[in-house]
């Protein structure tokens, strides 16, 4: 019995998801190199200015570092997962992809899916981790919402840089270009510091910046801290999804082989 187109469509997003996850799983270097960095700013920042915040009157350092620490593992590896599709095109499996009778759409939003989840489950990694050092969130019954946030954010960024990558095909050209949109974006998204107290011209930059409402929606859940609110930063991180995966789709659409 021939499938249906639709029934075609999600075949090929699950292969594609599952592929991701696969070489994911099989690459144990890079899940274990993935967790070096959001340990190295726990155990510094934590330790090092969790006396400093708390005289301050800032409270527990920990409690408010921790959700920025976990987006920001979500961050890192969502955007560098687009270097995967600079691979494939340098070794010829995006080739054949693309040249089988199916929607670049598909494949894209396949390979988005798969980024993302496993930029969440990154994610989720970390969270248990910070368990670990003493974290503790105040609202458990509100977990999953803060895995929805890291959820948004892996797809936000996983797409952000697949429309990176189908514009470069230089793979020493693109941890480059990310670092350069990587580090404001997280500096500036209020995970090491509170974004209230801080001068007016770096409020609105976060302001514009969606990793900031993704920090607030994941920190609210977790310790019922909000910056901007629930509803302002679940509506912002829902809206930039659906651009980030509209603006990767067309630019993934666009390729040349």
């Amino acid at each position: 019995m021939s499938m249906t187109p639709m029934m075609q469509t999600w075949e090929v997003i699950y292969v594609m998801w599952l592929r991701q996850l696969k070489r994911y799983w099989r690459s144990r270097a890079r899940m274990i190199g993935s967790l070096g960095q959001p340990l190295l700013f726990l155990v510094a920042f934590g330790f090092g200015f969790g006396s400093i915040y708390a005289k301050a009157g800032g409270g527990n350092y920990i409690e408010f570092l921790a959700p920025g620490i976990i987006c920001m593992s979500v961050l890192f590896t969502a955007m560098f997962g687009g270097i995967e599709l600079i691979w494939d095109r340098q070794f010829g499996f995006l080739k054949e992809t693309l040249v089988a009778p199916i929607s670049r759409v598909t494949i894209m939003f396949g390979r988005t899916l798969g980024g993302a989840t496993v930029a969440t489950l990154q994610g989720v990694v970390i969270f248990f981790i910070t368990l670990l050092i003493g974290f503790r969130p105040v609202n458990w019954w509100l977990l999953p919402l803060a895995f929805v946030g890291l959820l948004l954010i892996a797809l936000i960024f996983t797409a952000l840089g697949t429309a990176i990558a189908s514009k470069l095909d230089d793979m020493q050209a693109f941890p480059i270009v990310m670092n350069f949109l990587i580090m404001p974006t997280f500096f500036l998204s209020g995970a090491l510091f509170p974004l209230n107290s801080a001068p007016a011209i770096l409020q609105w930059i976060a302001d514009i910046n969606p990793l900031a409402y993704g920090v607030d929606l994941v920190r609210g859940a977790l310790t019922s801290s909000w910056l901007y609110g629930f509803w302002l930063s679940s509506v912002v991180l829902i809206v930039v999804t659906i651009a980030s995966i509209a603006l990767g789709s067309y630019l993934f659409t666009k390729i040349k082989l």
